[in-house]
């Protein structure tokens, strides 16, 4: 299957999922969380009497063997998986995966001061999910790249943040960005046209010294 224009082999993400000791089963399917947005949806069964293992176990378990976007933004854990008269996985039949806080990696710790609450609050309206904690790492809540940058544009907008991918990026749970935002804000800005003049340094320098190299193979 393609997803926001990558190949990605359900089979292959299903066959590191076996591989996990608590896994017996393992399928994974496409599912549109909402309108626009399609994410990995992976169910399976348990193996032993432990139980299964959770979501932040398994996505763990697959960032060790797969990239980023094979890891699936959610995890079903069924008694057994539902089959055809055949015999084969009944795909149509499994279920929704949970929508209120999909893979969440930490025990919910609700958002503290103002600007945690709207950080909290805009991960919501990206993500589609009903809860975020303060420490919820956005991935783990079903987010990838392109919602990253739909939050880096609503963060601008809608909160005045302006933020680069990579911060974004280093910050990836409400509580650490809210910190980076309180720290970087707090600091003194540049003076006006200093990013201008530093330009503008850099170009004389590369212009002298193009200068001086042709004056050398002039001389040579």
């Amino acid at each position: 299957m393609k997803l926001r224009g990558l190949r990605i082999e359900p089979g292959e993400i299903e066959a590191v999922l076996s591989t996990h000791p608590g896994v017996r089963e393992a399928v994974v399917t496409a599912r549109e969380h909402r309108p626009g947005d399609v994410r990995l949806v992976a169910h399976l069964t348990a193996a032993g009497s432990d139980g299964p293992p959770g979501p932040a176990e398994l996505a763990a378990h697959l960032r060790e063997r797969l990239p980023e976007y094979m890891v699936p933004g959610a995890f079903t854990v069924l008694d057994a998986l539902p089959l055809t008269p055949s015999g084969k996985v009944d795909r149509a039949a499994l279920p929704e995966p949970d929508g209120g806080r999909p893979q969440a990696a930490a025990p919910f710790t609700a958002p503290g001061d103002g600007l945690e609450r709207t950080l909290a609050g805009l991960w919501r309206k990206v993500l589609g999910v009903e809860r975020v904690g303060a420490h919820d790492n956005f991935f783990d809540l079903g987010g990838h790249s392109l919602l990253m940058a739909e939050l880096r544009s609503v963060l601008a907008s809608d909160a005045g943040h302006r933020v680069s991918m990579v911060e974004l990026f280093q910050h990836p749970t409400v509580a650490s960005l809210a910190a980076h935002l309180s720290r970087s804000e707090g600091e003194p800005s540049a003076a006006p046209g200093a990013d201008a003049r530093e330009r503008a340094e850099h170009r004389r320098r590369a212009g002298a010294r193009r200068q001086q190299a042709a004056v050398r193979r002039a001389r040579s």
